[in-house]
């Protein structure tokens, strides 16, 4: 695994969206400017999207990823909606991972439904930054 935090020749875009009611950002800012830091080009949602508003600015944004976070507990509807919008739309091959409060047996069912990776709580930015750019990487290689 690389340095999450050396400079890398190309440079992905990220959307980092927050979908449902969810008013809490802290988090999705955290990892937003994380990824800011490490290189990537990042595009924040706001507050209160819906899936089908980030799948449009995913797609009008050319992003690589879609970062999402939710703390409400509606992980299991949103989060699969987004991948399944994403296919349905043509652009399946922008993955999406997710963080927040997620229970560990959701993890794998969210797994099953195309998300490609959950980050709960404590989780190092680092981490986040190695596994997006790996994943980058593999998709545009």
């Amino acid at each position: 695994m690389s340095d999450a935090n050396a400079p890398h020749p190309t440079t992905y875009r990220v959307l980092i969206g927050k979908p449902g009611l969810d008013g809490h950002d802290r988090g999705a800012k955290v990892i937003a400017r994380a990824l800011r830091d490490a290189g990537f080009e990042v595009i924040y949602s706001g507050l209160h999207q819906t899936p089908e508003m980030l799948v449009r600015t995913a797609i009008q944004e050319d992003v690589d990823c879609v970062g999402l976070s939710i703390l409400s507990g509606a992980h299991n509807t949103l989060m699969p909606e987004v991948v399944r919008l994403l296919n349905e739309q043509g652009a399946g091959d922008i993955f999406v991972f997710g963080g927040g409060i997620i229970p560990e047996p959701d993890i794998a069912e969210l797994k099953a439904a195309g998300v490609r990776a959950i980050f709960t709580p404590g989780t190092p930015t680092t981490e986040v930054i190695a596994f997006v750019r790996e994943e980058c990487e593999r998709k545009n290689a």
